[in-house]
C-alpha cells in the first residue's frame, strides 16, 4: 500500500500541494440524453471536485482551472479534415452515441478543449517540478484514449494525451514517457496517434479483445477478473515497462468496477484503490498526470475521488455509500442564501409589517408557497448553476413566473432559443400536503416537467411515456432544489406520485413508496425487470405488457416520499420484504 507519509513529507518540505486537481465547471458534458440512455454521469467531474472541497480534502488553491487547447495544438495530432468535421453535430453525435439534435456543438467543443488543455497544462506543471520533487496532477476529465488521428469513438472525440505529448515535444521535451492505461477497454486511439514516437511506451490492462495494437503492451484479462488477479497482472505489466520515464500518464479508468454497464471486469472499490496505490508507488519519483477515462455507473465519481485520496496520502479514507456530492454542494449554497435574497424581504421589517402598522395596501407580489418570489427563484437558480446549464444547451434571456393554479402554486422558467423564440423549459406545481398514516406535512409535487424543445426524439433518443419533448437531463438538480425548498419551509419531506415506471426508477435511490406493500412490489419489479433497458421496461408497463404472478399488471401510481427530516424512517422493512418475496414480474409472452 502506498505510503501516505511520503506525500505528506514532500508536501511539508516543498511547501507545495502534493496534488494539483485540474477542473472547470464546463467539464460537465452538455448532452442531455447521456445519463438516461447510456448510464454516463455527466456531472462526474463536478462531483469529485465538490466532494474534495466540501470535505476539505483539498484547498481551493489546489483546484486549477485550465485554458482551452488551441486548434493548432490539436492539429499536431489530428487531421485538419477530422477537426473540421467536429463542427458537425452528426459527427459528434456518432462519437458520443446520441442524436445530433442533442449536440450543442460549441459548448461540447469547449468541454473537450478544456479537458485537453488541462492534460497539457498538468503535464507542463509536473515537469517543472521534476528532479526528485515530482508533483502528481489529477485532471478530472480526460484519458480520451479511443480518439485516433482521423476518427473518434467511444465518447472520445480528441486524444488529450497524444496532443499533450506532441505539444511537449514541440516545446523541447525529448524524454521517455509512459502511458499506463487501466481503463477496461484497449487504447486503440493512442496506438494510432502515438505511432512513430519510440520514446513513448504504452502498457494496458483491459477486459476486451480488439485485436493486436501496434506499440501497445496489452494484457487481456478474463471477464469478471477480481482484485487479486488484476493486481498480479498490474505488477507484471509495471515490471515489463523498463527504465523509469521522465513523464507518465495514468488512465485510471472507473469502468473496471464490478457491475459497470460497459465494463466486463470485477474489481471492488477497494481493489481499484489498491490499483492506484500500486501505480503511484511505482511512479513516486516520476512527474505523473492522472486521468479518469471511462466509468458508466451512477456512482462512477467514487473511482476518481478514490484516486485523489490515494494521491493525497489518504488511501484508506472511506467514502460513505450515502455521500451525495450534489447534496453537499447545494446544501452549502443554500446556507449562504438569505431570506431577503429569496423572498425580496428585508430581514428587519417587511411590507406586510408596514401595512399592519400604518394601514394601506399589503404586498401583492405573487409568492410560491407564500415565500419565494419570482426574482428570488431566478436568483437562486443562478447561484446553483441551473441557468448556466440551460445556457450551455442553447437558451438565454430567462425569466421566471409564479402564479397559482387549482392544484397548487406554479413556477415556470422560460428561455429563448438561438432564433429568439421563447420556450417553456421548466414547470412545477407544488403544494403543502399531509401524507402517510401519520399525516406528516410535506412539499407535494403535483406536476414537474423539464423540457428541452431544441432536441428531438429519434431512434437514438426515443420518447418515454408521457413525454412531448425531450428532457433537460437535470432531474437531479431539480429534485435537490425542491428538497431544499421543503427544508427551508420547515416541511418534513418531498413527495410526488409517479405516473410512469421511469419516474419512480429515477427517484429510487432517494425516495420510496409510503405504503410498504407498494414499495415491496416496486422492489420486486426492479429485481425482475433489471435485464431490460429502462425504455423497454417503462414502455412495457405503460402498454400493460407485464405480468405479476402470472396475471396482467397495471402500473400503480402511488405516493413516494424523500424525507428531509431524519425523524422519519423508511417503511416497515418486514412488510416490504414480505411483499417483495410474494410477487414476481415478467414480460407477457408475445403471441
Amino acid at each position: 500500500m502506498l505510503s501516505s507519509a511520503w506525500f505528506r513529507l514532500v508536501n511539508a518540505l516543498r511547501g507545495w500541494p502534493a496534488v494539483e486537481v485540474w477542473y472547470h465547471p464546463d467539464y460537465r458534458t452538455p448532452l442531455t440524453s447521456l445519463e438516461a440512455m447510456h448510464g454516463v454521469e455527466p456531472r462526474r467531474a463536478d462531483y469529485v471536485a465538490w466532494y474534495l472541497l466540501e470535505r476539505r480534502l483539498i484547498r481551493p488553491d489546489q483546484l486549477r482551472q485550465p485554458e482551452r487547447i488551441s486548434f493548432s495544438d490539436l492539429a499536431m495530432v489530428h487531421t485538419e479534415e477530422y477537426l473540421e468535421s467536429l463542427h458537425d453535430p452528426a459527427v459528434l453525435g456518432r462519437v458520443f452515441g446520441v442524436d445530433p439534435s442533442d449536440v450543442p456543438v460549441e459548448p461540447l467543443l469547449v468541454t473537450l478543449r478544456l479537458a485537453c488543455g488541462a492534460t497539457l497544462a498538468a503535464a507542463r506543471s509536473v515537469l517543472e517540478r521534476r528532479g526528485g520533487r515530482a508533483l502528481h496532477a489529477l485532471n478530472l476529465l480526460g484519458g480520451f484514449h479511443h480518439a485516433g488521428r482521423a476518427r473518434g469513438g467511444g465518447n472520445c472525440a480528441v486524444n488529450d494525451i497524444a496532443v499533450a505529448v506532441a505539444a511537449l515535444r514541440r516545446d523541447g521535451f525529448a524524454g521517455r514517457a509512459w502511458v499506463i492505461d487501466l481503463d477496461a477497454h484497449p487504447p486503440d486511439g493512442l496506438a494510432d496517434c502515438l505511432r512513430g514516437d519510440e520514446k513513448v511506451r504504452i502498457g494496458s490492462l483491459s477486459g476486451s479483445d480488439w485485436g493486436p495494437l501496434p506499440g501497445v503492451d496489452e494484457t487481456l484479462l478474463p471477464a469478471g477478473c477480481e482484485d487479486a488477479e488484476y493486481l498480479e497482472a498490474l505488477r507484471a505489466l509495471l515490471g515489463r515497462m523498463g527504465e523509469a520515464p521522465e513523464l507518465a500518464f495514468v488512465i485510471a479508468g472507473g469502468d473496471v468496477v464490478r457491475g459497470d454497464k460497459l465494463g466486463t471486469l470485477g474489481l471492488t472499490e477497494r481493489g481499484v484503490r489498491r490499483r492506484d496505490a500500486a501505480v503511484a508507488e511505482a511512479l513516486r519519483r516520476v512527474p505523473t498526470v492522472w486521468l479518469p477515462a471511462g466509468g458508466y455507473r451512477r456512482d462512477s465519481w467514487r473511482v476518481p475521488a478514490g484516486t485523489a485520496l490515494v494521491l493525497l496520502g489518504r488511501p484508506r479514507r472511506r467514502i460513505s455509500p450515502r455521500t451525495d456530492p450534489l447534496s453537499l454542494r447545494f446544501a452549502g449554497i443554500s446556507r449562504q442564501l438569505t431570506e431577503r435574497e429569496l423572498a425580496d424581504r428585508d430581514e428587519l421589517i417587511t411590507e406586510e409589517d408596514m401595512a399592519d402598522l400604518f394601514g394601506g395596501p399589503r404586498d401583492r407580489t405573487p409568492r410560491l408557497l407564500g415565500f419565494y418570489t419570482a426574482q428570488g427563484v431566478e436568483y437562486a437558480l443562478h447561484r446553483y448553476g441551473f441557468l448556466e446549464q440551460l445556457e450551455r444547451l442553447g437558451y438565454s434571456r430567462f425569466h421566471v413566473a409564479v402564479d397559482a393554479t387549482g392544484a397548487g402554486d406554479r413556477l415556470r422558467v422560460f428561455g429563448n432559443d438561438q432564433d429568439g423564440v421563447e420556450h417553456l423549459l421548466v414547470e412545477v406545481v407544488v403544494a403543502r400536503k399531509a401524507v402517510g398514516p401519520n399525516a406528516v406535512e410535506v412539499l407535494f409535487v403535483n406536476w414537474l416537467t423539464l423540457r428541452h424543445p431544441r432536441a428531438q426524439f429519434s431512434a437514438l433518443r426515443p420518447a418515454l411515456p408521457g413525454q412531448d419533448v425531450p428532457g433537460l437531463g437535470m432531474a437531479r438538480e431539480a429534485s435537490e432544489l425542491l428538497a431544499l425548498m421543503a427544508r427551508r419551509l420547515g416541511l418534513s419531506g418531498l413527495a410526488f406520485r409517479p405516473s410512469w415506471y421511469h419516474m419512480a426508477y429515477a427517484a429510487r435511490h432517494l425516495a420510496h413508496f409510503i405504503d410498504p406493500a407498494r414499495e415491496g412490489r416496486f422492489q420486486a419489479m426492479l429485481r425482475d425487470l433489471k435485464g431490460l433497458a429502462l425504455l423497454e421496461a417503462t414502455q412495457a408497463l405503460a402498454e400493460k405488457a407485464v405480468l405479476m404472478n402470472g396475471a396482467p399488471y397495471e402500473w400503480e401510481a402511488d405516493d413516494m416520499v424523500a424525507w428531509v427530516s431524519p425523524d422519519h424512517a423508511r417503511p416497515d422493512e418486514a412488510a416490504v420484504r414480505a411483499e417483495r418475496e410474494r410477487v414476481a414480474f415478467m414480460l407477457r409472452p408475445k403471441p
